[in-house]
C-alpha cells in the first residue's frame, strides 16, 4: 500500500500545471505573459509583501533583467531567487523538507538511486 502524500499541494502544483495568460502593464505598456497558476500566486504574494501591484513588481523585474532573457523567464527566475533568499532551516523543517523528495511528495525513485547509499 502506498504511503499517503505529505504535501498534496506541492504534488498537485507539479502534476497539474497549466499556463495562464494574463495582461500586465510594464512601464505603462500592456503586455501579456503566460505563467503557471503557482507562479501567479507567488507573484501576487511577493507584490503584496512588498506593498506593490503586480504591474509595479513586473516593471521592476523588467528593468533589472538582461535583455537576452525574456520577461516571462525573468519573472520565474526572480520568483525562485526571492523565495530562495527567504528560505531558512526552520522554514524547511516546518514544511517537511530535507527528506528524500520521493518520500515527501510521492515521486517514483529510479532503482539505481534507491539502492545507492550515497543518495540517502
Amino acid at each position: 500500500m502506498a504511503e499517503p502524500l505529505r504535501t498534496p499541494s506541492l504534488v498537485h502544483q507539479v502534476r497539474f500545471s497549466n499556463l495562464v495568460n494574463r495582461n500586465i502593464i510594464i512601464d505603462g505598456h500592456r503586455t501579456s505573459i503566460r505563467l503557471e497558476p503557482s507562479m501567479w500566486r507567488a507573484l501576487t504574494k511577493i507584490a503584496e509583501r512588498e506593498d506593490m501591484t503586480i504591474h509595479q513588481l513586473s516593471t521592476r523585474i523588467d528593468r533589472l533583467r538582461d535583455r537576452n532573457c525574456g520577461l516571462t523567464a525573468a519573472i520565474r527566475v526572480f520568483l525562485l531567487a526571492y523565495f530562495q533568499e527567504a528560505a531558512t532551516e526552520e522554514g524547511h523543517a516546518r514544511a517537511g523538507h530535507g527528506r528524500r523528495l520521493a518520500d515527501t511528495v510521492g515521486f517514483p525513485m529510479a532503482a539505481s538511486s534507491a539502492s545507492d547509499p550515497a543518495a540517502a
